[in-house]
């Protein structure tokens, strides 16, 4: 999970603790507030009942006067129409109203059935068949549930105890104006009748003594504000009057004739009905100012509470995203420097220190001071103290990596100067042999020098190998372009089992430009000797070359058992991208090829072969190719060799035995007999009139024969006349046998690396011996201070030349017994 997501969640965990419980906090509140609204809504409706009790009380006392024939239909069409009035009025209150108490509630449904009746009961008033008893009780349970639905008000939750009691104070002080207005029409009704009947009389008792007791709840459960009100709203003359005519009324007896008039009596309620209104006018307006100031006094509270508690959150909140800005903003400026040091700055720091000369003189800590800090640090906080803390990881990195350049620097210095002490020393060592060779005739002396001289040239090999680690390029360079077919003999002379290698089909007109000729003939030899070493030593390696476009392939082909595709993988990737540095010495043959095609383009891939064994396939591109000699002939077969450079144990990439193969193409063409071909199972090589060949093959230090030039070029000489015999004789000769002699002038010469055209090394007279100087040795191109030509070389029959091919061969054979036998020592050595 990013860093800003834990923040977020970090802060979201307590912000919603903190909201829960203040959720928590505020529902009390709330509630408290939501009800006192509620209630003013329901007191609002309750003013507005009161006033419909009022003209309804109206209403009815019209009515019984009209159908008593005491009235007319004109007050009463006035109290109707004022009834619709307060009617409507009050259904837009009750409409507003989102909860109601349940008593209140069953109060308010009948109501709205009465309402719906009302028309049918008015109907019957003005046709006058309804009875007065019958109309006063329909409009008295009308009256009965609004001053029930007043006093349900009380009863809704969370009505404080006063605001309730004087909720219930008015609904009574209502009541005491129904009994008032209940005395009005009984006592119409009797005067109406002649007189009271007991029940009547009863009535009006009953009438006068609930309105006494609902004053005294009023006065009771009311201020004394409310009774100081009533008490001197009735003490005006209207107010006395009435309640004298009450006396009077109330005096007389059942049967008796009522001494009152009904004018007097209806003016003396409808004033008193008057005035117990205006009290009640400022009851209700006091309750609903009380209910509105409670109302107010719990909304600003509730709202106080939700918006301190919002005015915390929001804090909260912005504080926290500040905070976590700035410190998410700093992680990220510390990610991204790490990304940008760990996947751009520091790799390329390290590629250029790994590159020779980097240093140019600075030590290790000026090196790692000059790269600077990747990591702005920006304050003395934890975050600040891990950037420094990368700042010096990453100053020590670099620090170490400088130091490890200078390291390497100094072993490849040590390496170079090793080599170039090497070579110097095989300058003087090639020199003094050819001394020795040149008039040497005894056999057995021969057979030795021959083996010191191959020898000679795998520790050149070899000592081109240290130079090319330690970032130098080989001590020759050619001013001609080679055959290709040239460089694969001076290759195939560096090894250590040339006889091994065959040359298959090489297509003609491919040769390799000066500059890069060496190169390419080490990068060869470096797989010839792999090729010969990991492969069975009854088989022969194959070497075939055709054009491909505008580059050239050379595939080496064994027949070993080949090596995994992982591991195949593995050196691909390292052939393809060569290792910075000195690399590793134990596998120095697969860093040196590499080093060498990076420098000239050239491609090198190892594959899996259809059967047995692998194939090394290397690319040669256009730039590295040139137009072949027009003097070079195709080389001879049966040459191989072997680099044990590093006591053996450089060339890590492995190649197992070849097997015959064909290169593709229209261009591949067949070689003359004598010349070379693909082995057949048996070794010998196709076109060679199926004798072997190669076995006894000597062709010297690349081409070099004594008293000639060494470079794997084309040496000037003359017809051959020392060279003589065959290989094939000397086998014949080693095996008891003598094959007819072959005469040496009939020897056709062979102008690449001074071989014959049978295979055979040649001697070239005529030819001034050039010692070799202590610098770089690249063939006659290089070579100074030629001395004077020695004498000639006397001339051999051919049972010298016989015995000197054989001395040579056992010489060959000898020197690589005594390699193979120093690298058993050395395998017992490590070992033990």
């Amino acid at each position: 999970m990013k860093i800003n997501r834990r923040l977020v969640l970090l802060v979201t965990a307590p912000l919603t603790v903190a909201v829960t419980f203040s959720v928590l906090a505020l529902a009390p509140a709330t509630n408290q507030a939501l009800q006192a609204n509620r209630l003013t809504a329901m007191v609002d409706a309750a003013t507005g009942a009161g006033e419909l009790t009022h003209q309804l009380q109206r209403e009815r006392a019209a009515a019984t006067a009209l159908v008593s024939e005491q009235g007319n239909a004109e007050a009463f069409r006035a109290t109707s129409d004022a009834t619709d009035k307060s009617i409507t009025r009050f259904r837009g209150q009750i409409e507003r109203l989102s909860e109601v108490p349940g008593s209140a509630q069953g109060a308010l449904d009948r109501i709205e059935r009465f309402i719906d009746e009302m028309p049918a009961l008015r109907a019957q008033v003005r046709s006058g068949s309804g009875t007065i008893s019958a109309l006063a009780f329909g409009y008295r349970i009308v009256i009965a549930d609004l001053n029930g639905y007043r006093d349900g008000i009380a009863q809704a939750d969370g009505v404080d105890a006063d605001i309730a009691d004087r909720i219930r104070a008015a609904a009574a002080l209502s009541e005491a104006a129904e009994y008032t207005a209940q005395q009005q029409v009984t006592v119409m009704r009797a005067q109406a009748a002649g007189g009271f009947t007991t029940a009547s009389q009863r009535t009006f008792d009953a009438g006068r003594l609930g309105y006494t007791e609902s004053t005294g709840v009023l006065f009771d459960l009311g201020p004394g504000q409310w009774r100081t009100w009533l008490e001197r709203t009735l003490s005006g003359a209207k107010a006395l009057e009435a309640r004298r005519l009450e006396d009077e009324i109330g005096r007389t007896g059942a049967g008796k004739d009522i001494t009152v008039t009904p004018q007097e009596w209806q003016k003396a309620s409808d004033d008193r009905q008057k005035l117990l209104r205006s009290v009640e006018k400022r009851i209700d307006e006091s309750v609903y100012a009380t209910v509105s100031d409670t109302r107010t006094t719990l909304m600003w509270f509730a709202g106080a509470e939700v918006a301190l508690v919002l005015l915390t959150l929001v804090g909260a909140i912005v504080v926290a995203i500040r905070l976590g800005r700035v410190m998410i903003r700093r992680l990220r400026d510390l990610r991204n420097a790490a990304h940008e040091v760990a996947h751009t700055g520091l790799p390329a720091v390290m590629n250029e220190l790994s590159q020779p000369g980097a240093l140019s003189g600075a030590t290790p800590e000026q090196v790692a001071r000059r790269t600077g800090n990747p990591v702005r640090t920006t304050g003395d906080d934890e975050i600040g103290e891990v950037g420094e803390a990368f700042n010096a990881v990453h100053h020590e990195a670099v620090r170490l990596a400088a130091q490890q350049a200078h390291i390497h620097e100094q072993f490849a210095e040590t390496l170079v100067g090793v080599a170039r002490r090497g070579a110097q020393l095989t300058a003087v060592m090639v020199s003094e042999l050819d001394t020795v060779q040149r008039d040497e005739a005894d056999p057995v002396r021969m057979k030795t020098l021959f083996a010191l001289d191959h020898l000679a040239i795998r520790m050149e090999r070899n000592t081109n190998n240290l130079l090319v680690l330690g970032g130098y390029g080989q001590a020759r360079v050619r001013t001609a372009d080679v055959a290709c077919s040239t460089v694969i003999v001076a290759a195939a002379q560096q090894i250590e089992r040339f006889d091994r290698v065959s040359l298959g089909v090489v297509e003609s007109g491919i040769g390799v430009t000066a500059r890069a000729v060496h190169d390419v003939a080490h990068i060869l030899a470096e797989l010839l000797d792999n090729a010969t070493r990991f492969s069975p030593p009854d088989k022969q390696v194959g070497v075939a070359v055709w054009r491909l476009w505008d580059r050239a392939v050379v595939q080496i082909v064994d027949e070993g058992v080949g090596i995994t595709a992982e591991r195949r993988a593995v050196h691909n990737a390292a052939l393809l991208e060569p290792q910075a540095g000195i690399g590793d010495v134990r596998s120095m043959g697969l860093h040196v090829v590499a080093r060498l095609a990076a420098r000239h383009g050239i491609v090198v891939e190892l594959r899996d072969s259809s059967g047995p064994g692998t194939i090394a396939e290397v690319t040669l591109p256009a730039k590295v190719l040139a137009a072949a000699p027009e003097e070079a002939v195709p080389p001879q077969p049966g040459m191989s060799g072997e680099d044990r450079g590093n006591d053996g144990r450089d060339n890590d990439v492995r190649y197992e035995s070849p097997r015959p193969v064909t290169p593709p193409g229209p261009s591949a063409r067949r070689q003359p007999a004598g010349v070379g071909g693909w082995p057949d199972r048996t070794g010998a090589p196709v076109g060679s009139g199926g004798a072997p060949t190669g076995g006894d093959y000597a062709p010297g230090r690349a081409g070099r024969t004594p008293g000639a030039n060494r470079g794997g070029g084309v040496p000037p000489g003359d017809n051959g006349s020392h060279g003589g015999g065959s290989d094939a004789g000397t086998r014949e000769r080693e095996r008891g046998t003598s094959p007819a002699p072959h005469p040496v002038h009939d020897e056709p010469v062979s102008r690449i690396a001074g071989v014959s055209s049978s295979g055979l090394p040649l001697r070239q007279r005529n030819t001034p011996q050039q010692w070799p100087t202590l610098g770089k040795r690249d063939g006659a191109e290089q070579r100074s201070g030629a001395t004077a030509p020695r004498p000639s070389p006397r001339r051999r029959d051919s049972r010298q030349v016989s015995d000197v091919l054989a001395a040579y061969a056992q010489g060959i054979n000898r020197s690589t017994n005594r390699a193979r036998s120093a690298t058993d020592d050395d395998t017992e050595r490590t070992k033990k």
